[in-house]
């Protein structure tokens, strides 16, 4: 092994991760602003973050990401033990619902539901509250511990939040299902009616990084983006953000965006690979080499011992058979099911799978 990748592999492996809060009679304990945590959740004392283990410094990953490709093994081994240490639980479970579809005004390169590019995606409102509960309990049986609820637009009118709110209630009350919310742009007061309703995470992705950011999307700025996990937080709400690997980034702006999510201090990370879909402006773009992508989860995983890295969108285009190397490059979970305009792999052969691997029952 490389004496870059041993000495980073013994610095993470002796820091020492908070314990998790311990379970209760009602699932697992809950911090002091009520948040509910499924079992994807680091479940971390608020007072605790302060010493979670640190990861390794942009300098050292970049160093990383330069090494020779017959290093690669020893970059996915290095990460694979950080996360057996840090994040060795069951594998974490997210599905999601298209809530609302199509016809955003925004123009990202990358996206089925822009109304910029003519790709025939469905369009379609706010699914009413007896779809979105049929979801919710058919991504509960299969395994699933959080349910996203996404929408399409910049941000959701006060009309359709106050209906998704009622929804999250009635949720909440029958399945039990952790919520998580992908609604867009979120200002303080619409992050706070969203915990009161039950919603215990927020989604929202910056997609790349700031640098690269002009080159995908000009309808709305990056701070923007920030400004909305920011809001999610302030208002005790878990935060989830990442991005998508392959848009045409270089190895150090995935790293930029990953020091940045590291600033932010959110709670969990989604990695979404590129699927270029017809009629959007990366449509012609090539899918990522496969041990390209994992040695780049393997640098999120060493940039972000502790937190939960999971493989989301494209995985099945980009990684095709190695998709169970996720784990051995460091993520922790994965998405499940359908996404928002693509098909998932059947969810059979996903639990298959994490049950050959050991990390699901």
């Amino acid at each position: 092994m490389h004496n870059l990748l041993e000495n980073l592999r013994r610095r993470l492996l002796a820091q020492r991760t908070p314990e998790p809060l311990p379970p209760t009679s009602q699932g697992l304990a809950r911090p002091s602003h009520d948040v509910v945590r499924g079992p994807c959740d680091a479940d971390i004392p608020p007072d605790a973050r302060n010493t979670m283990p640190e990861g390794i410094t942009v300098e050292e990953a970049l160093a990383v990401a330069e090494l020779p490709q017959k290093h690669a093994l020893d970059i996915l081994a290095t990460a694979q033990a950080i996360r057996s240490v840090h994040k060795g639980g069951p594998a974490a479970l997210c599905g999601i619902v298209n809530a609302k579809s199509g016809r955003c005004p925004e123009d990202c390169a990358f996206c089925a539901q822009s109304s910029h590019h003519a790709t025939g995606s469905p369009v379609h409102a706010l699914l009413d509250a007896e779809t979105l509960l049929r979801r919710a309990e058919e991504l509960r049986q299969s395994g699933a511990e959080r349910y996203g609820i996404v929408t399409s637009g910049t941000r959701l009118t006060v009309r359709e939040l106050d209906t998704l709110c009622e929804a999250a209630v009635r949720i909440r009350r029958e399945t039990g299902i952790a919520l998580c919310g992908s609604l867009g742009q979120l200002t303080p007061d619409a992050a706070a009616c969203l915990k009161e309703a039950g919603f215990s995470s927020y989604h929202h992705n910056l997609e790349t990084s700031r640098s690269f950011f002009p080159a995908i999307c000009s309808t709305h700025a990056y701070d923007d983006d920030i400004a909305t996990v920011r809001a999610a937080r302030a208002a005790g709400l878990r935060t989830c953000s990442g991005g998508i690997f392959g848009m045409g980034e270089t190895d150090a702006q995935r790293i930029e965006l990953s020091a940045t999510l590291r600033e932010l201090d959110v709670d969990s990370i989604p990695v979404n690979l590129l699927s270029p879909i017809p009629g959007t402006p990366l449509q012609h773009r090539p899918t990522m080499p496969p041990m390209r992508a994992l040695v780049s989860i393997a640098i999120y995983r060493l940039m972000h011992p502790a937190r939960d890295i999971l493989v989301c969108g494209g995985r099945e285009a980009t990684l095709g058979p190695w998709q169970s190397w996720i784990f051995l490059a460091g993520a922790n979970g994965m998405m499940v099911g359908n996404y928002l305009t693509t098909t998932g792999r059947d969810m059979a052969d996903d639990l298959a799978m994490l049950a050959t691997l050991g990390v699901r029952a």
